[in-house]
């Protein structure tokens, strides 16, 4: 790892009732909740970073593309963020992403640049690894 590249990406959430959380990053805000699910943006999240990811990677391996589309799906056992069971996890059980690229490329190029988006998507390497959550509480 090197450190010249390593950078620390921040947010604040701000409550807006149970279900709606106002987020502000260095240049936008949105609002959570209110119209898309955590959980919605979490796989739009990973869609977005493919695209993203998979320009960068087109680039790389000199494929032109001309459209990306990236369809994501999550199994969840909703019972445990409900409070209603211990098991199973909380989290996605399975995250399914099917992409779509329009490019002039063989079966063989694009499954190469697939498995390089996969490998440089930040998001996608969360999903699959895992990452250190540290949490913390304090008072108003």
């Amino acid at each position: 790892m090197s450190r010249d590249s390593m950078t620390t990406i921040e947010i604040t959430g701000h409550s807006r009732g149970p279900k709606s959380t106002h987020i502000e990053t260095a240049d936008a805000e949105f609002v959570v909740g209110k119209e898309a699910s955590p959980l919605e943006y979490l796989l739009g999240s990973l869609a977005a970073c493919m695209n993203v990811i998979g320009h960068l990677v087109a680039k790389d391996h000199g494929i032109v593309i001309r459209d990306i589309d990236v369809h994501v799906s999550g199994d969840i056992d909703t019972a445990k963020y409900k409070g209603e069971a211990t098991e199973p996890r909380s989290g996605f059980q399975t995250i399914r992403v099917d992409v779509t690229v329009d490019a002039d490329a063989d079966d063989e190029a694009l499954a190469a640049w697939l498995a390089d988006v996969e490998e440089r998507c930040p998001v996608a390497e969360n999903l699959d690894t895992g990452t250190d959550l540290e949490t913390s509480v304090g008072r108003a």
